[in-house]
């Protein structure tokens, strides 16, 4: 039981470390969504002679009339994009590099109070990740009495629901947002086509591990509380048969005793007759079972008893008289 209780806690503990791991990473990075954005292709210029409109070599003289012979989508450039709960970063076209913009900034003015509350959500579902694989770490390594483990096994399961809880929250309020902001933001910021990244699957992910995580924690709590009724029931029952059987043993016993002491209490006293033997009588003094209920019968009945066991002896010491003769 005890291996098999701790082989729970290291699975909890594990999953409950790569929930972590995930979440943070995807908290910290910009790959939640990723696509491209379409925007005017630049001049040409001289550190630039690809993806861009080139109007020849007077394009300096401002007096002459330019033509461009692109039309359509080969107007306009398709440059890539990642955004993630902080920043929204694209390609820059003007030089190498990339170009970073807030997020937040981004958003619909009507959408960042949801935005921020998906952030605030993000920070406590990590804190209570932390705060419940504390616990695991602390029920695993440094309790060595069972029901302080149980109780910190309890707490564990709940704090780690808990966090889950937020991070499902947290995650669907910023999907919501994002599309919001795909389709309300800023012109030059509106993808063109886009899809989910690496960071928005690393989170969901780390839901999945914390939600196995707390699974598995509630039940290991449940089985250990379950093995502990079990081998409760099962003291108890042989305690009562043991109680069942002393008691039957102490009746046997008491029961011999008393009829061991009954029957030596039982004094029986023989005649025997013949040559020179002796008669021997119970001599009862005390009030006897006769009908009348005052005491003068029984007194009556005890003289008669002693006159008839004189006249017995003295018929004896007659006999022994002639004998010795």
């Amino acid at each position: 039981m005890k291996t098999t209780r701790k082989c729970r806690a290291l699975l909890s503990v594990g999953l409950n470390l790569v929930a972590l791991f995930f979440s943070t990473t995807a908290f910290i990075t910009t790959y939640w969504c990723e696509g491209t954005q379409r925007v005017p292709k630049p001049n040409c210029s001289k550190q630039r002679r690809h993806n861009c409109i080139d109007y020849g070599v007077n394009d300096t003289d401002q007096s002459k009339v330019h033509y461009s012979w692109e039309t359509g989508d080969d107007r306009f450039l398709f440059r890539r994009f990642h955004t993630g709960i902080w920043y929204s970063c694209e390609e820059n076209i003007h030089e190498a590099g990339e170009k970073c913009r807030s997020f937040i900034d981004l958003a619909p003015a009507s959408e960042r109070g949801v935005l921020w509350l998906s952030v605030v959500s993000e920070v406590l579902y990590i804190l209570l990740l932390v705060v419940g694989f504390s616990l695991m770490c602390l029920e695993l390594f440094h309790s060595s009495n069972v029901i302080d483990g149980l109780k910190l096994n309890a707490f564990a399961a709940v704090f780690t629901v808990l966090s889950g809880l937020l991070g499902m929250v947290a995650h669907m309020m910023y999907t919501q947002v994002f599309q919001i902001t795909v389709s309300l933001g800023p012109e030059d910021w509106r993808p063109h086509s886009w899809d989910y990244g690496w960071s928005f699957c690393m989170a969901w992910g780390s839901f999945t591990c914390c939600m196995a995580a707390s699974v598995t924690t509630l039940n290991s709590y449940t089985k250990t509380v379950i093995e502990f009724r079990h081998k409760r029931k099962l003291f108890e029952q042989g305690l009562r048969e043991e109680q069942s059987y002393m008691d039957q043993e102490a009746f046997h016993y008491f029961r011999d005793r008393s009829l061991q002491s009954i029957s030596s209490a039982v004094e029986v006293y023989p005649g025997h007759g013949g040559m020179g033997g002796t008669r021997a009588g119970l001599v009862v003094g005390g009030p006897g079972p006769g009908p009348g209920p005052g005491p003068g019968s029984g007194a009556g009945r005890g003289k008669m008893r002693a006159t008839s066991a004189s006249i017995d002896l003295g018929e004896n010491t007659d006999s022994l008289g002639e004998e010795q003769c």
